[in-house]
């Protein structure tokens, strides 16, 4: 494959960083990874950190292209899941480390999502978001029940109340897996956690799709609109987005 990638992650106004993002981009499928440590917990730096390096060294080890696309990403969350698990193991519940995180796949022209709790999946196309995950979260079941309108969800008093997560209990966390129609040349895929997409709207992040040749500077203008905009209590601001270009259109 031949893509435009580029990520980026801000500390906002936090005092640490508790995102983790990543694009391995090979041969035959590019992996997208966003985690978002939950600050609330133990170590959600430490959190993020190990989720991250479980998907990749998941995704590094896998033979490719992949058999079951769906079924890695089920895998790979769930090793994830499990790695927190124990890193937290000798913890009361409430104190046990916890993550968000949001996995975009692309393999044989089609991308593949997965994600627990509030990061989220974006595909971006004709300077449109064309579609995005659904939150594991209060206020997008708020949402689409239609009591809240999409402007209302980062101001909400519950914004932060995510309902499942990487980490806790031993129990696998509900995630949502999903199957996208196949990518046209051009298409963007952007995974990011909520202290990005919260302080944005549809139409800015749109906006990635005019950004040809700069990708990596228009995701940087964006992140830093989102703290901007998020200020004084703005939350780490991370994204990671590939442009798709297949050989065939270079």
């Amino acid at each position: 494959m031949h893509n435009e990638i580029s990520d980026i992650s801000l500390v906002g106004d936090r005092g640490e960083n508790q995102d983790r993002v990543a694009v391995v981009d090979g041969d035959c499928a590019a992996l997208l990874v966003a985690v978002d440590g939950m600050g609330g917990h133990a170590d959600g730096a430490r959190a993020a950190e190990v989720a991250l390096e479980t998907v990749v060294s998941a995704f590094g080890r896998a033979a490719k292209p992949l058999l079951d696309p769906q079924g890695f990403l089920h895998l790979a969350l769930s090793r994830a899941h499990d790695s927190l698990v124990a890193l937290g193991a000798q913890l009361r519940v409430d104190a046990r480390p916890r993550a968000t995180c949001a996995l975009a796949l692309v393999q044989d022209g089609r991308s593949y999502w997965a994600h627990v709790g509030d990061s989220r999946v974006y595909l971006l196309r004709d300077g449109r978001v064309l579609a995005r995950t659904r939150d594991h979260s209060h206020v997008e079941l708020l949402l689409q029940q239609g009591l809240i309108g999409e402007h209302e969800m980062a101001g909400h008093p519950m914004r932060n109340y995510v309902e499942c997560c990487l980490g806790g209990h031993h129990a696998l966390p509900g995630m949502s897996l999903r199957r996208q129609g196949p990518m046209h040349p051009g298409d963007l895929l952007l995974v990011c956690s909520d202290g990005f997409w919260s302080g944005l709207d549809d139409t800015l992040i749109a906006g990635l799709c005019s950004s040809a040749g700069a990708l990596g500077l228009a995701l940087e203008g964006l992140a830093r609109r989102a703290t901007q905009a998020n200020h004084p209590h703005s939350d780490n601001t991370s994204a990671a987005v590939l442009r798709w270009l297949p050989a065939a259109s270079s």
